[in-house]
C-alpha cells in the first residue's frame, strides 16, 4: 500500500521582524500570534486562525532544521475566506494595506476562486479568497 498524506500540520515563514509579523497577520488578517516553548526550551512564536498554524522563525536565527534557503519574502500564500472579498477591500483601506491585484478569478485547489492579493511586511504574497 502506497502512504498517503492527510493534511498540512503547519508551514513557517521566516521573517526579518518578528513583532511587525505578529501586528500585520493580527491586525490585517485576524490571526492570533502565540508564544510557545517547545521541547529545546525555546521561544518561539506562531500565528494561528481555526486549526491552521503558521510558525515564525527570525530570519539570521532560524530553528534546525530549517529550509535549505530560509528567506525573508519567499513566501506564496493563498488564504481561503467566507468574508464577501468587498468587505476585505474595505477593511484593508482602513489599515493602509495597496491591494496589488484583484478582484481576479483563480483556481484554488478545489476549484474556482475569486481572489485579492497584498503583500506582508517581509513582501510575502498572501492571496485572499473566496471561493466562486
Amino acid at each position: 500500500m502506497k502512504p498517503n498524506l492527510a493534511s498540512l500540520d503547519h508551514l513557517v515563514l521566516t521573517v526579518a521582524d518578528i513583532a511587525a509579523t505578529c501586528r500585520f497577520y493580527e491586525d490585517v488578517l485576524g490571526m492570533t500570534a502565540t508564544r510557545f516553548i517547545p521541547a529545546d526550551g525555546s521561544t518561539r512564536w506562531a500565528l494561528s486562525f481555526r486549526t491552521h498554524k503558521i510558525n515564525l522563525h527570525p530570519a539570521g536565527a532560524e530553528f534546525d532544521p530549517k529550509a535549505a534557503r530560509p528567506t525573508p519574502g519567499s513566501a506564496d500564500l493563498c488564504f481561503l475566506s467566507e468574508t464577501p472579498l468587498a468587505t476585505w477591500q474595505d477593511h484593508l483601506a482602513t489599515q493602509g494595506i495597496a491591494i496589488e491585484n484583484g478582484p481576479i478569478t483563480r483556481t484554488g485547489a478545489t476549484g474556482p476562486i475569486l481572489s485579492i492579493y497584498i503583500r506582508d511586511p517581509d513582501g510575502n504574497l498572501i492571496e485572499i479568497s473566496n471561493r466562486a
